[in-house]
């Protein structure tokens, strides 16, 4: 165990009759970064989390959360963890403030809950009941009531689900700003592009196991493959074959095609710039973390 674990879980197994849906899983959560559940529906990243907010009792191994054991003292984590469950719900008529203010009498000390309302973009809805709320408002007021009491540890699962792409963009800096203040953040997610951009670190589960831990680039780096680097020009350019991090060069019409490993586009553009040549349109294809997840479970995320 790392000196500034706050998360600790170690040889998780969780079933449900004869089926195994954490199986042996095991991982760290630094304080102060976001790590990242990442896997397709059924993975096994819920009911992880639903462990470490004690929400269910393993049957083996062990999942302590700022040095509690959460499966048999969870009450010593009220107030100190926020979560914002993948399927939560208030009643109808609960306005919007009221659950604010209520969330907010329940932590420990005297918490500030109205500047929620203007981060999460809810000032204009606080007099509205939750019923009257749309999928989008409901998810960002869930989120909100997880962060009452500024806890050290929030558990976030797949929290955009419903979200615009403009409202899942503000929602990341969001989050982005809470890191900052210095609190843990555990991301449960299917959305690889959330995952890349947000995490410090993640961990790919599939089937119940944990098949890659890393950084999201680290990941890419090791599953990458081939890097593609592209331009169009006239004449031959059969030359950057030479190049000791060139596999191949093929023409395609009017596109050249450069396949390698490492920074490639680097150093074609190097040699292309040493004989007065400048494509405006050089790229490269750079994978994706949604790429390095197919190769690490074989299949994707609708699977």
């Amino acid at each position: 165990m790392t000196d500034d674990a706050v998360i600790v879980v170690q040889n998780l197994r969780k079933t449900y009759g004869s089926r195994v849906a954490v199986d042996d899983v095991s991982f760290e959560v630094r304080r102060g970064e976001i790590f990242g559940l990442l896997g397709s529906n059924g993975a096994g990243k819920t009911t992880t989390v639903e462990c470490l907010e004690g929400l269910r009792r393993p049957e083996g191994g062990a999942a302590r959360v700022l040095g509690v054991d959460a499966a048999a003292r969870p009450e010593k984590l009220r107030g100190r963890v926020g979560c914002q469950l993948q399927d939560s719900r208030l009643p109808d008529r609960l306005r919007v403030w009221e659950a604010l203010q209520l969330f907010a009498a329940t932590a420990p000390g005297r918490v500030e809950w109205e500047p929620l309302l203007a981060a999460w973009g809810l000032t204009e809805k606080r007099n509205d009941a939750f019923s009257g709320l749309s999928g989008g408002q409901r998810q960002r007021l869930l989120v909100a009531l997880s962060l009452v009491g500024d806890p050290e540890v929030v558990f976030l699962d797949e929290m955009t689900t419903g979200l615009d792409p403009g409202a899942r963009r503000t929602t990341w800096g969001l989050i982005e700003a809470v890191r900052d203040r210095g609190t843990t953040i555990v991301l449960v997610t299917h959305f690889m592009d959330e995952a890349e951009r947000l995490c410090d670190r993640v961990a790919v589960m599939d089937r119940g196991r944990i098949v890659a831990q890393d950084s999201p680039a680290a990941l890419i780096a090791a599953e990458a493959g081939a890097v593609r680097v592209t331009f169009t020009g006239d004449g031959d350019f059969g030359w950057l074959a030479e190049l000791p991090i060139v596999d191949s060069v093929t023409r395609h019409g009017a596109w050249v095609e450069v396949l390698g490993e490492g920074p490639v586009l680097n150093h074609v553009a190097a040699a292309l710039l040493e004989r007065g040549l400048a494509p405006f349109d050089l790229q490269t294809e750079r994978p994706t973390l949604e790429e390095t997840f197919l190769k690490l479970t074989g299949h994707g995320l609708e699977d």
